[in-house]
């Protein structure tokens, strides 16, 4: 008889990997499956400074150092691609291996970055197109990249590639949107150029990305930059695709959850960045969490 898990969590970021350490401890049979690397966007951060009892940490150092307290607690890992949650007295977590039975399911597949979606894009990914500026920054050292977006994470990566560029060039399609603190810094390095106002329309190149065209938004001339590499930080769209069928998103497909991360669904909750709030960051993502892992501690005793 295929075995049935108290509670299953599908995502291992923060959010994912704090709810199994709650649910664990409450005495639950815990799996938590995820088809990437533990840590989700924080694998992808260079430095986490706002992590309260842990000053200054990589993205990475922190991202193990969760995965490791889950480890030491027990908690069952698995690889899992998932495709979709089906609802039931018994929910099915259906995956490209398999399936898995579960009286709960905790959603906290977190989010992925958005494109441009312009001319060559998807021909230069992993070519010199990169989301992630720790993982291939140190690729491009000693020469020249740009960096898309205006946000925190774009000008914070920016301020790593600093280290280890030739040269940085932002591209802000209107203004700074970062924190004060983010753009003293950057403009305290001597090899950041800044444009506001500034869109690529494309992407050029041979088989490996060599400049884009860009555009001033205001005056609408079109100019050509050379770099070796671009680094695209615009924000990020929920990964919610396994959850379709059970009509729990709002219109912006981001997880409508209450106060206690209930969706409308008996037995599955969420957390973490999928879910529909303002503000997402390492310490709401792993608020988040607890309260979500404690509330299906409620609903099982409620159930059994």
């Amino acid at each position: 008889m295929e075995k049935v898990h108290d509670v299953i969590i599908i995502g291992a970021g923060p959010a994912g990997m704090n709810a199994a350490i709650y649910a664990n401890r409450a005495g639950l049979e815990v799996l938590m499956l995820e088809k990437g690397a533990p840590g989700g966007q924080m694998i992808n951060t260079s430095e986490i400074e706002n992590y309260i009892g842990l000053n200054k940490i990589t993205g990475p150092e922190l991202s193990l150092k969760m995965f490791n307290h889950t480890q030491q607690l027990g908690v069952e890992y698995k690889y899992g691609d998932v495709t979709e949650v089906q609802d039931g007295d018994i929910k099915t977590i259906v995956t490209t291996d398999g399936t898995y039975k579960t009286k709960a399911v905790i959603i906290a597949t977190g989010t992925k970055p958005k494109l441009l979606n312009i001319e060559n894009e998807n021909k230069f990914a992993g070519r010199g197109i990169s989301w992630c500026a720790i993982c291939d920054g140190p690729l491009y050292k000693g020469k020249d990249v740009i960096v898309i977006g205006g946000g925190n994470s774009a000008i914070e990566e920016a301020i790593y590639l600093s280290g280890l560029a030739n040269k940085v060039t932002v591209l802000v399609r209107k203004k700074l949107r970062a924190a004060k603190a983010y753009i003293d810094v950057l403009n305290s390095k001597k090899n950041v150029e800044i444009k506001l106002n500034t869109s690529v329309v494309e992407f050029i190149g041979q088989d490996n990305i060599e400049g884009a065209i860009i555009v001033d938004n205001e005056t609408k001339e079109k100019s050509k930059i050379q770099f070796a590499a671009t680094f695209i930080f615009i924000g990020y769209n929920p990964k919610t695709e396994i959850v379709r069928n059970l009509n729990i998103t709002s219109d912006n497909s981001y997880i409508t959850v209450d106060e206690n991360m209930k969706t409308t669904v008996a037995g599955i909750f969420a957390c973490g960045d999928v879910v529909d709030k303002k503000i997402r960051q390492i310490s709401t993502a792993t608020a988040d969490a607890s309260i979500a892992a404690i509330n299906v501690v409620k609903y099982l005793e409620k159930i059994q």
